[in-house]
């Protein structure tokens, strides 16, 4: 079968590899739709960073470049191993493309979204969703019902937001802030929405994605190059500051100003993986008790987050800015996005 494999900075190969075979107790999903994320971006400009290399395999899948990308992706059950009787073919399904221990602290805990040797498919071995097939264990596996799977390939992107916001304590009567209407901040704005905050701000300088901002949920967006970012927070807050806010950028200005703006008592959530040792002025902090709180990925949201798309709660269509065919990877998927990322939210592959 024909899979999209990265070997290094600017080096992603459509190769010819074997079909992977179903095993007692997985899945075999045929995949119709894969979004190309952030990470996978890195990849191509920078990495190996989360992709395992020769010198470090992955612990668990003990494998290493050249791997097939692709973490965000949903299709059609198109084979189950012995023992799974509850999903069958022809299912549209999306895989949580967990590698976890399970034996760990944070998996015993049920935090396996921290597992001291988490990996991705996708990103760590085990296939990846910009192939035509790639096998899961059945706990990854999760039922799209009647949404369809280019749908299902945003449940990943948004499950992120669901758990970040959800991690916030983010109640109908609060204020939110959101620093950032990249992919990240974007989904976290419509799941904001979707639980019902009332007042949603996002700081964004961009153009094209300050007119993003109010279709994903915001009430007011600030342009962080014309606007002091803290004092217009506080004006549309009556003085208190937002209830939450949330740090989608991965820049230490950024940070400084998200903790400045949170009222006191509030919570700070960092959503961005940095690329650099961040910069905390921790007397901001200290001296109005403001929570900073970690959110990694996702962990027991994927269901949450396919009720909240089916009940129309979250529109994710708006998220879709192209779709491509596999051949076309590079070219009109991943060069697009170096060259136009502004004006893209999640470009689809259809391997």
């Amino acid at each position: 079968m024909k899979a999209a494999r990265f070997y290094g900075p600017g080096d992603i190969r459509i190769d010819d590899i074997p079909e992977p075979k179903t095993r007692p107790g997985t899945v075999k999903v045929e995949v119709e739709w894969c979004g190309i994320c952030g990470t996978d971006l890195h990849e191509y400009l920078e990495g190996p960073i989360f992709a395992p290399t020769a010198d470090a395999p992955h612990p668990i899948t003990g494998e290493a470049v050249p791997i097939t990308l692709g973490h965000e992706f949903a299709g059609v059950v198109h084979e189950v191993g012995d023992g799974v009787d509850d999903v069958h073919v022809g299912d549209r399904v999306v895989v949580e493309p967990y590698i976890i221990c399970g034996h760990c602290d944070a998996c015993t805990q049920g935090r396996y979204n921290v597992c001291q040797s988490v990996g991705f498919v996708g990103l760590s071995g085990f296939g990846g969703g910009f192939s035509q097939f790639v096998v899961a264990e059945r706990r990854w596996v999760h039922s799209l019902g009647d949404l369809g799977t280019d749908v299902g390939a945003l449940v990943e992107p948004l499950a992120i937001a669901h758990h970040a916001v959800r991690l916030s304590g983010a109640k109908p009567n609060h204020s939110a802030l959101v620093f950032g209407a990249g992919p990240i901040g974007l989904v976290t704005t419509a799941a904001l929405r979707a639980c019902g905050v009332e007042q949603i701000i996002v700081v964004e300088p961009a153009e094209v994605r300050k007119q993003m901002a109010p279709i994903a949920g915001a009430d007011h967006v600030i342009d962080p190059r014309t606007s002091d970012v803290v004092r217009e927070v506080f004006e549309l807050t009556k003085g208190r500051g937002a209830d939450v806010s949330f740090e989608c950028a991965g820049v230490d200005a950024v940070l400084k100003a998200a903790i400045q703006s949170t009222r006191v008592g509030g919570t700070c959530v960092n959503v961005a993986v940095w690329g650099h040792e961040a910069s905390v002025a921790m007397n901001d902090l200290v001296f109005r008790e403001v929570k900073l709180l970690g959110s990694l990925g996702y962990a027991n949201d994927h269901r949450a987050t396919i009720e909240m798309i089916a009940s129309g709660k979250v529109d994710p269509f708006q998220f879709i800015t192209g779709r491509i065919a596999l051949e076309d990877i590079v070219k009109k998927g991943f060069e697009e996005l170096v060259n136009n990322k502004e004006e893209n939210v999640k470009i689809l592959v259809h391997p």
